[in-house]
Parts: C-alpha cells; sequence; structure tokens
C-alpha cells in the first residue's frame, strides 16, 4: 500500500476550467459517454481486467511521471494496453488452435512458445501505448522515440527506432486505429461541469484534484475496492464463481467509477454537502444513491484500512455513513 499511497499523492498539473460550455453541448456529451460506456459494457471480452493488475498500472504511472504526461494520457495508456493485450492473446489463440491442442494432449513446448511471444514483447508494447496516449494529450508532454528508446535501452533492451515504431503500428493495427476512446477521466470531468450547471456549489479545484488521486488510487487498489464491493452486493463474503464473472460489467463501468470518484471526494473534503451530491449524481445518471455509497464505502475502506466501516467512517469526521452495516463479517 506504500507504494499505492505514493503514486496516488503526486504532483498535479493543472486542472481544467469548469463552466465555460453550453448547457447544450454538455447534454449531447453525457448522452455520447453514456451511450459508449453502455456499448463498451455490452461487449467485454472474458478476459477484461486482467492486464489492469497494480504492478502494471503502477509502471505506468510512474513511467507517465517520469515523462511528465497529463493524467488523462496515464489512464489512457492502461486502458490501451488492457485493449490491446487482450487482442493479442485472442489472435494469438485463433491462429494457433493447431498448436493449442497439441498443448492439450501434452505439448509443454507450444504453450510456452505463445506464454513467451506475449512475455517478451510486454514491455515494449507497454510503452509503445504510453507513446500513443501521450500523442492523443493535445495539452502537454509526447513521448518522442528517443526518449521511449533511451529508456528501453536502460533496461537492457536493443530495440531499434524502426522496431519502436512497428511496435506502435502493431497497437494501432491491433485495434483497428479505434485507439481515441474516453478514460474514466472523461467522465468524471464531464459529472461535474454537469453537477456546477445543476446549481450544486462545489470547491471545483480542489474537488478535481482529489478527484484525479482517488482515480489514480482505484486504479492502484482496483481488485480490493471492487472484491469489497462484490461482497457488499451478494451480501455474502464467499462469492460465487459465477457471482465473480457476473460481476465483471461492474468493474468495467467507467460511470459508476466516476460518480463513485466524485461521492468520495466529496465526502472527504465537504462531508456536509455530500449527501447533496449522491443525490444529484444518482439524477445524472440513474446509479442508485445506495451503489454510489457503497463503492464511496469500498473506496475508503482501503484508503483507511479499517477493518470496521463505523470507525473508518468517524476517523473521516462524520458520521454521514454510519446507516451502513459494511459486508458480512
Amino acid at each position: 500500500m506504500g507504494s499505492q499511497a505514493q503514486a496516488a499523492s503526486r504532483c498535479r498539473e493543472p486542472g481544467p476550467a469548469f463552466g465555460r460550455v453550453s448547457p447544450e453541448v454538455i447534454e449531447e456529451a453525457l448522452i455520447r459517454l453514456a451511450t459508449e460506456n453502455e456499448r463498451h459494457l455490452s461487449e467485454l471480452p472474458e478476459g477484461a481486467g486482467c492486464f489492469k493488475e497494480a504492478r502494471i498500472v503502477e509502471f505506468i504511472f510512474l513511467l507517465a511521471e517520469k515523462w511528465r504526461l497529463d493524467p488523462s494520457a496515464r489512464y489512457q495508456a492502461v486502458e490501451l494496453l488492457e485493449r490491446f493485450m487482450i487482442k493479442q492473446v485472442e489472435q494469438i489463440s485463433k491462429s494457433s488452435r493447431k498448436s493449442v491442442k497439441h498443448c492439450e494432449q501434452g505439448g509443454g513446448s507450444s504453450c510456452s512458445s505463445l506464454e513467451d511471444q506475449l512475455y517478451n514483447t510486454f514491455v515494449l508494447r507497454l510503452v509503445s501505448c504510453i507513446q500513443l496516449a501521450s500523442k492523443l494529450s493535445l495539452h502537454y508532454n509526447r513521448v518522442n522515440s528517443d526518449v521511449a528508446l533511451k529508456f528501453l535501452q536502460s533496461l537492457k533492451y536493443s530495440y531499434t527506432k524502426q522496431e519502436l515504431l512497428e511496435s506502435e503500428l502493431a497497437v494501432l493495427k491491433t485495434l483497428h486505429f479505434q485507439v481515441n476512446v474516453s478514460t474514466p477521466l472523461a467522465y468524471v470531468e464531464l459529472l461535474l461541469e454537469v453537477l456546477g450547471y445543476n446549481g450544486c456549489l462545489l470547491p471545483t479545484k480542489p474537488l478535481h484534484e482529489m478527484c484525479i488521486q482517488l482515480l489514480d488510487f482505484s486504479y492502484l487498489a482496483r481488485d480490493a475496492i471492487y472484491d469489497t464491493l462484490l461482497k457488499i452486493a451478494v451480501e455474502n463474503s464467499t462469492p460465487s464463481r459465477l457471482q465473480v464473472a457476473k460481476f465483471l460489467t461492474v468493474k468495467e463501468d467507467f460511470m459508476l467509477l466516476a460518480v463513485g470518484t466524485i461521492s468520495t471526494s466529496m465526502f472527504v473534503l465537504n462531508p456536509g454537502h455530500w449527501k447533496q451530491v449522491v443525490e444529484h449524481l444518482n439524477c445524472i445518471t440513474g446509479i442508485t444513491s445506495q451503489s454510489i455509497q457503497d463503492f464511496s464505502y469500498a473506496v475508503l475502506k482501503q484508503v483507511i484500512g479499517s477493518t470496521s466501516p463505523r470507525q473508518g467512517y468517524r476517523r473521516c469526521g462524520t458520521k454521514a455513513l454510519e446507516h451502513r452495516t459494511g459486508p458480512p463479517q
């Protein structure tokens, strides 16, 4: 948790300006994001989330910090790598059915070769995803080939600029050049805009900064947060495999992650107005107030490290959430 807390408390670049967009544009953008999110959830591959483990996310975040990228770029890089690796696994499986069949019959070397193919190029692909994410960001630094190559060489890789370029192209082709997808931060920032337009008075700048910190933390502590949320949802401390499988759409729901991040941030900064914000988020997105509260509880449980929800909320300076009974012990 030490490395997670360190990564989640980094210095931030200046945030966006709020309150300068017309209501028509806000409404159109919200509908577009909601539609995009629903489509994303309806097309989830079986292995969704497999490449978002904490070590991978932390590696990307630290590299993004080293190269002074803006927050959206690091989230974009995580999502690009996730989508690319899943597609890569699917493609290798389809093109190697004979090898897989041989593997099932005891041909271990074939299985090993498939694993080696992914393993040997993983860091290269990760760097390529960060490069692409930096190019999608319009306001901050971009990672050029010289910078990327220097880093890879520091890790004793002997890639050339041509191989680096081919790696970027491989990612683009695998994803059919559909790389500019919305990150959870885009959902957070749009919802903050909607909240402000609806008359919900918010400390916009500190709230935005807190949202980024907690969004970082939610990526880094993803498994623990959603494990807590799953246990709350099924009211059982030992969910079945079927329940875990069905919960995948919850783990990949960017809108839920966004409202949960805003809710938790508001709870930390201004608990007196927390319930009002939760109600507004419920009206805007249709996500139930209870679901939003549960998400905030799951995040705060990891932040605070308390096994008792009541004690944890007291330590945050309020009893606003004390109606929660928490997951079964």
